[in-house]
């Protein structure tokens, strides 16, 4: 079991390790929060945060599945301030990366999302099944497309890029390890992120610890929140 709560592969454990001892041979003193072992504290005084998820969509990558990623996010001592992210598609070998205020990028090409805020041709990501299917019915109903591909990561970088209009996840599951490195490319792209209500996403400084996020092109953002609230729109 991982420090995050959830059940640990021998590939996340693989994974970890291979980055960790990248990180340590950097020489220098850091935080580092990840989804298998917690916090590692690298150092006595460390200089900056580092928040990794070695494999995001473990599922996909046993399942030989085309669709999981290595998740990377740097930041200073407030996970707030975040300074660099880095998503890599392991599969398709496609790398999503942005430094903050510097824009964002795939395998090198600036991205950003797309312009749609027509709801009838929407497609989104939406998780909300089990827990909170009424909730996220209204999107269902009126979104023309809904993709759930099970790498939150590489979701949020397909929002940034404009293969996905908007993703939505109000399990109340998702842990900074999912979320941090994505949502810096999202927001460095010009796309918009904000917790399930529309307020300012705080992420916790520890594993375990659950949110839940809207992420968007922008321009479909209070459509997606008044839906989740129950509102309706004729298109």
């Amino acid at each position: 079991m991982g420090a995050d709560g959830t059940p640990t592969t021998s590939i996340d454990l693989a994974a970890e390790d291979a980055i960790i001892e990248v990180l340590k041979a950097d020489g220098r003193s850091m935080r580092i929060l990840s989804e298998e072992l917690g916090e590692l504290v690298i150092g006595n005084s460390p200089e900056f945060s580092v928040v990794l998820d070695p494999l995001d969509g473990t599922y996909n990558a046993s399942a030989g599945i085309p669709f999981y990623s290595v998740s990377i996010a740097f930041a200073s001592h407030d996970l707030l301030d975040l300074r660099f992210g880095y998503v890599s598609n392991l599969a398709l070998r496609e790398e999503y990366y942005a430094e903050a205020g510097k824009g964002a990028y795939l395998n090198g090409k600036e991205i950003k999302p797309s312009v749609n805020s027509d709801l009838k041709s929407l497609c989104v990501s939406v998780y909300g099944y089990r827990q909170n299917v009424e909730r996220t019915r209204q999107i269902y109903s009126n979104v023309r497309r809904v993709r759930l591909f099970g790498s939150v990561a590489l979701e949020l970088c397909y929002v940034a890029s404009g293969r996905l209009d908007a993703f939505v996840d109000v399990r109340k599951a998702l842990r900074v390890t999912d979320v941090a490195a994505g949502q810096l490319i999202l927001e460095e792209a010009g796309g918009l992120v904000t917790d399930g209500y529309g307020k300012t996403l705080r992420l916790p400084d520890n594993v375990t610890a659950r949110v839940e996020l809207v992420a968007s092109n922008g321009h479909v953002h209070k459509k997606m929140l008044s839906l989740l609230s129950g509102g309706k729109f004729g298109n």
